[in-house]
């Protein structure tokens, strides 16, 4: 059943004007209750983790038709940085990689980490235009520290031009914005954000291809092809599709993902994408801001702004030297409104 953001809503219980979806999401009260039942039935003794794979393949599925792919082509793991890794681990000595600069680490960190990696940082407004003199494009939709959103779609036709792969992250962009998701090689995403998840979700999505360029290196028991029949001995018998990548699971995690991501699903990207916009907009106005096109706001503010705001129950945070505001389902209007009363004098010059 389709659900408007207004009905969305009610499924929230913030108490306070949050505007941190950029930090962590909030839970739909159905999701925090999964996972808090979850965790009671471990402290009884009634946990069955065999039932809780139902939780992870929901998950998996969920976010497979966000992104209009098949659910064979999803890998689950905990953070971003492992998957990340995986497609460093997959690159030969002397590999050309372009990344943004001032991206965020998760991504930036695995190829750093490989001194045989020939790693190149640019503006991010001139990454499409120099994809084609490289082996891997390696990007963030929506840029971490100010929302700024990644010029995908020239990006990708620029780097398959060239017979270059395309590494995207869509932690910050997931479940608000819309994405060309079939037109990448590898698409990472953390599920704490806009996913509205609880730490330690992650997902891989990819063409069967790049998929399978990867090396397994942490292949485990839930790796398997037959995953409760895959946790002793010879010889490897890993899954044939995308869950050859995946990660044994961190329960309670998943168990508050799977009603999350369906609660997404049921408002639809494109209707949160309005939605999120829309108060990004409200926002920048009220304060006298060009309008933009990102959920993610980034303002110059004095000193002291944020511990301000707090001390009034509006939750930000401060990324790169500037007060971060993020705007997603659980957002109104109203909170909207009295962040902007109360930075009305606070934004820098």
């Amino acid at each position: 059943m389709i659900l408007s953001v207004r009905e969305a809503q009610r499924e929230f219980a913030a108490g306070a004007a949050y505007l941190d979806t950029a930090t962590y999401g909030l839970p739909p009260r159905a999701a925090h209750e999964a996972m808090l039942a979850s965790e009671r039935d471990r402290a009884a003794g009634l946990l069955v983790p065999a039932d809780l794979d139902q939780a992870v393949t929901r998950s998996r599925a969920a976010f497979a038709r966000l992104l209009g792919l098949p659910a064979n082509r999803v890998a689950v793991g905990s953070h971003a940085s492992y998957f990340a890794g995986l497609v460093a681990a997959s690159l030969p000595a002397g590999a050309r990689v372009l990344v943004a600069e001032g991206d965020f680490t998760s991504l930036l960190f695995p190829f750093l980490a490989r001194p045989d990696l020939a790693v190149r940082a640019v503006p991010l407004e001139r990454i499409a235009e120099e994809a084609g003199e490289v082996d891997l494009v390696a990007v963030s939709a929506v840029q971490s520290a100010d929302g700024r959103i990644a010029p995908m779609d020239e990006l990708i036709a620029a780097a398959h031009a060239a017979g270059a792969r395309v590494l995207l992250d869509a932690t910050q962009a997931a479940g608000w914005l819309p994405l060309p998701a079939a037109g990448v090689d590898w698409l990472v995403c953390s599920g704490y954000k806009w996913l509205l998840g609880p730490r330690g979700t992650c997902f891989l999505a990819g063409t069967e291809e790049a998929l399978a360029a990867l090396p397994p290196i942490g292949a485990g028991w839930y790796a398997g092809a037959d995953v409760w029949d895959s946790i002793y001995g010879t010889p490897l018998r890993l899954a044939s599709d995308a869950r050859r990548l995946d990660l044994s699971p961190a329960w309670q995690c998943w168990a508050g993902h799977a009603p999350a991501l369906e609660l997404i699903e049921r408002v639809g990207v494109a209707a949160i994408h309005e939605h999120d916009v829309a108060l990004a907009r409200r926002f920048q106005a009220a304060l006298g801001l060009e309008p933009g096109d990102s959920a993610i706001v980034s303002v110059p503010v004095t000193d002291g702004t944020a511990d301000l705001l707090h001390a009034n129950g509006v939750i930000a945070s401060v990324r790169a030297g500037r007060l971060r505001c993020a705007f997603h389902l659980s957002t109104t209007e109203a909170d909207v409104d009295k962040a902007a009363g109360l930075l009305a004098s606070r934004v820098a010059a």
